[in-house]
């Protein structure tokens, strides 16, 4: 039996028809302030409070979006364990404007629905069971796309652990389909801040007894709270330092480094890039330069081409989660979506924002064609593209952990993430600066940037820690990107001679127009604390150590030791001597 709107009463079970709620004929607020005109226009029906039944017979809540008067149009599933609150309405009424249907399904122990939340680990009775009450719906014509963010963006992936032929297109944004390395241990140091920063706000949001908008008020007023948590020590009291209570999954995240045996098959349950050839047929990825993500979602972005998808890589300049409403990433997946499901060619290939230049580019792949080129470092802080001279002396600094280097800016998580003024940090006598003269002409670099330091060190446990940034003429240093290493880690740090080593640092990717007259910098430390917790410098297990040892450092940069950032100058622009 169906309601005067198409929708067969059936659908909501015991949902009081009061929940049922019109929308008016005019734009959603989300389309009128970006200048989205919908292709169709339609009036949009909510119902909430929609019982699902998983696989294991747990109840899974959800709200359901749909345009009125359209039968079975294409549903678009959104998986979250962010809560369903009104103030989460926007994209989905966009989206039913449009002519979709919008299931936002509240994962297990998350916003109403039944069971336990378990971090990353995502029960696959959740998808199980709501596939297969989706499949008994008179409304659900069989043609299913995916969209979501973050988290949202993780389940995407791990539905793809089965085989579904409805599934058209994935809309996956600022996040990848693996979270060991790049997330929560880039370079082998733990992640600190994100994983702490990220427990605040599930246990937050998760409060049954606030409403949304008093949520985000807690996350806001909560920065007190964090700036404690991430100076606790051992860091296994952090979680409780920060909520209150013990957090469970924070403390395997933080037992089972991925180098471990445990945590080799810990991380495992949360790797679903072996799902890769089962995602649809058409894959959209939205980043930025500033998302932690980033580096995973590139690798994706290969993975998916070998399998043979259509794939679509924006990147734009932004951190994490900043970019989801913009103007120019909400047209661009709204044009793949919108040719995914009426069956015509979405977009393909690669569109990049170049910071410093302030534009948009297409590019027909990643990495587009360059010439890897090296700036070495000199004594006195200069970064040349020539070697230093024979017996040129060796850079020097000491690090601290009891009064650790910080964070600022980048691929962090909240409000302070991405660009920043770096001219404080470099202040700091734990932290070394190596920077060109005045460009004399325009250089462009787009694509991976990698460094070799020449090092050695008072403590064999140490971090080296890199980061790339523009300085204008006035002075102001901005980051682009960065990365970082934690020694020894297997297949780093080859010894040479009277102790130094040879230490490869990857950072971020970039896209960036260094003006003339700007100039390029590096930084090198041993730390950017709390974006990734304070190596102790004993070498014992980070989640019980209370001790913390200082190191002295040395940077060497002579011809037999040319320590250097290789940057990946695009072909179209000249080399800055």
């Amino acid at each position: 039996m169906r309601g005067a709107d198409g929708v067969p009463g059936s659908l909501v079970g015991d949902v009081h028809p009061a929940h049922a709620n019109k929308e008016p004929s005019a734009m959603t607020l989300l389309s009128r302030l970006l200048s989205l005109r919908p292709a169709v226009r339609h009036p949009v029906r909510v119902r909430r409070n929609v019982p699902i039944p998983a696989a294991d017979g747990v109840r899974l809540m959800a709200t359901h979006y749909y345009p009125a008067g359209v039968q079975t149009p294409p549903l678009v599933l959104m998986r979250t364990p962010y809560g369903r609150g009104r103030l989460v309405d926007a994209l989905p009424r966009l989206l039913a404007e449009r002519g979709y249907q919008v299931l936002c399904q509240s994962l297990r122990g998350t916003a109403g629905s039944q069971g336990r939340f378990d971090g990353f680990v995502i029960d696959p009775a959740d998808a199980d069971g709501t596939l297969t009450w989706l499949r008994s719906q008179p409304w659900f014509g069989g043609v299913l796309a995916t969209w979501g963010a973050s988290y949202l963006g993780y389940a995407q992936w791990e539905l793809a652990a089965r085989q579904i032929p409805e599934w058209k297109i994935a809309v996956i944004q600022d996040a990848p389909s693996a979270f060991a390395g790049g997330f929560m241990y880039p370079g082998g140091a733990f992640a600190l801040g994100n994983a702490l920063g990220w427990v605040q706000l599930v246990d937050t949001m998760f409060r049954s007894d606030n409403s949304m908008l008093r949520q985000l008020l807690a996350v806001f007023g909560a920065s007190r709270r964090l700036h404690r948590a991430v100076l606790t020590l051992p860091l296994t009291d952090a979680d409780r330092a920060l909520t209150g209570h013990r957090v469970s999954w924070y403390q395997e995240w933080l037992t089972n480094p991925p180098g471990s045996e445990s945590g080799q098959e810990y991380w495992a349950r949360m790797d679903q890039r072996g799902n890769t050839e089962r995602m649809p047929p058409i894959v959209y990825l939205q980043g930025g330069w500033y998302d932690f993500f980033l580096p995973g979602m590139i690798e994706d972005h290969a993975r998916l081409l070998a399998a043979g998808r259509s794939v679509r890589l924006l990147i734009g300049p932004w951190s994490h989660g900043k970019g989801l409403n913009t103007r120019a990433a909400l047209r661009d997946a709204l044009t793949a979506l919108d040719a995914a499901l009426a069956g015509r060619q979405a977009p393909t290939g690669v569109r990049v924002f170049i910071t410093g230049a302030k534009q948009w580019r297409d590019l027909p792949g990643w990495p587009p064609a360059h010439r890897p080129t090296p700036w070495h470092l000199h004594p006195g802080g200069g970064l040349s593209r020539e070697q230093a001279a024979p017996g040129a002396p060796p850079s020097h600094y000491r690090y601290d952990p009891t009064d650790p280097t910080p964070t600022v800016g980048g691929t962090i998580v909240g409000f302070s993430a991405g660009p920043a003024d770096n001219r404080a940090i470099e202040a700091r006598s734990d932290v070394l600066t190596f920077t060109t003269a005045p460009l004399t002409s325009d250089v462009e670099v787009i694509g991976p940037v990698r460094v070799r330091l020449y090092a050695r060190a008072s403590l064999p446990h140490v971090d080296y820690t890199a980061r790339l940034c523009a300085v204008d003429p006035r002075g102001r240093s901005v980051n682009l990107c960065d990365g970082i290493i934690r020694l020894p880690a297997p297949g780093t740090g080859q010894e040479k001679t009277e102790g130094v080593r040879t230490v490869d640092i990857t950072l971020w990717p970039v896209a960036h127009r260094f003006a003339r007259g700007h100039r390029i910098r590096l930084q090198v430390a041993g730390g950017a604390h709390p974006r990734y917790g304070r190596n102790p410098g004993t070498g014992r297990p980070l989640a019980a150590e209370r001790e913390l040892r200082a190191s002295d450092n040395e940077i060497l940069h002579d011809p037999d030791h040319p320590s250097a950032i290789w940057l990946p100058v695009s072909s179209a622009f000249s080399q800055a001597s």
